[in-house]
């Protein structure tokens, strides 16, 4: 397949450079145009030291009949800004492919509620695909608006989806932790590294908006919605996720290491550890690997799940690469095969 023409809307937090990243050594895509209100007229070599030899662009504002002009545009933004702009995207017969929350749930009033203000394109929401391979790979082969999950979704529900069949779906339980660039770029005081540097600490403990994603997305595979207590923490780290998932069998004769095994034989970015073994959050870092471990504590009918990603590649904007993949028809893994950065 010829290039493909990009453009990169949001560019210049920390997803959207990890998608620069990828891109760069991706041999179908062509970046050509990157945005930003507040860099506009900087090169993006300048703000990015990484990316020098890689990129000569420079940051534009955002302009809908200019992105129009692009095969596919990737939105690395905060949440309400790709549903203004997706209809006429769209429209124009663009692809959109949208790593922030806006297209995630297929209820509008839901998302109103986690989000706090009324969704700008409702009638969009019906039409996006979720973007977890693992579950809609056919679905995203072809895709014109695809919504690529969050980063603890994404641990979570990898972790969750084989055993849904046989455990008791009402008290499930994800306890997750997140190195500080989940926070995204922006200057807060609680991701400064005098505040989270030598602590942890919990958050969205009575709510948080990756919460609905997770539920609904289970909901999709099984067909019941389940009750999930999901507690995320901030760790001082600047990448990865861990997610310690626990639940209870209702069938205590089932092989659990057997069931992932054989549910993840055939997924490139989905790796079940041995029995026995357990992931390390460096081992994934800056690859778009997910990777798992399943034990039965004293031989019980408790199951925990371990699931690290990276929260910037498989959480983010690796995923959204292994969706522009599927969607144009490409091999799944163009892009994002090298392995992970060690120490």
């Amino acid at each position: 397949m010829s290039s493909i023409s990009i453009a990169i809307v949001g560019a210049t937090g920390y997803t959207g450079v990890e998608l620069l990243r990828l891109l760069a050594s991706h041999p179908n895509a062509d970046v050509r145009m990157v945005t930003s209100r507040a860099e506009a007229g900087r090169a993006v070599a300048d703000l990015f030291p990484n990316l020098r030899g890689h990129y000569d662009l420079t940051f534009v504002e955002p302009d809908v009949d200019a992105l129009a002009a692009h095969d596919v545009v990737f939105y690395a933004t905060p949440h309400a800004t790709a549903a203004h702009h997706a209809p006429a995207l769209l429209a124009k017969g663009t692809r959109v492919i949208d790593l922030s929350a806006d297209f995630r749930l297929k209820d509008a009033a839901e998302w109103a509620d986690w989000y706090g203000e009324s969704h700008p394109a409702p009638e969009m929401l019906e039409r996006a695909v979720y973007g977890l391979p693992e579950v809609n790979r056919e679905q995203i082969n072809g895709a014109q608006l695809i919504a690529v999950p969050g980063c603890y979704p994404t641990a979570t529900q990898l972790g969750f989806i084989p055993l849904l069949d046989v455990i008791d779906l009402n008290s499930l339980i994800a306890d997750c932790k997140s190195g500080v660039s989940g926070a995204g770029r922006g200057a807060k005081v609680g991701s400064l590294f005098c505040e989270s540097g030598d602590s942890m600490m919990a958050y969205g403990v009575a709510g948080h908006r990756h919460l609905p994603e997770i539920r609904r997305g289970l909901e999709a595979v099984c067909g019941t919605f389940p009750e999930l207590t999901f507690v995320p923490h901030l760790t001082p780290m600047i990448r990865g996720i861990q997610a310690t998932l626990y639940a209870r069998l209702t069938d205590s004769s089932v092989d659990v290491q057997a069931l992932f095994e054989q549910r993840y034989a055939d997924e490139p970015f989905v790796d079940v550890l041995p029995a026995g073994q357990q992931p390390q959050t460096r081992s994934v870092r800056g690859i778009n690997t997910c990777r798992i471990a399943v034990t039965r504590p004293q031989g019980g009918d408790v199951v925990v799940v371990s699931s690290v990603i990276d929260n910037l590649v498989k959480g983010a904007a690796g995923q959204a690469v292994q969706n522009f993949n599927l969607a144009f028809g490409l091999p799944e893994n163009t892009g994002l095969a090298a392995a992970a950065l060690l120490p």
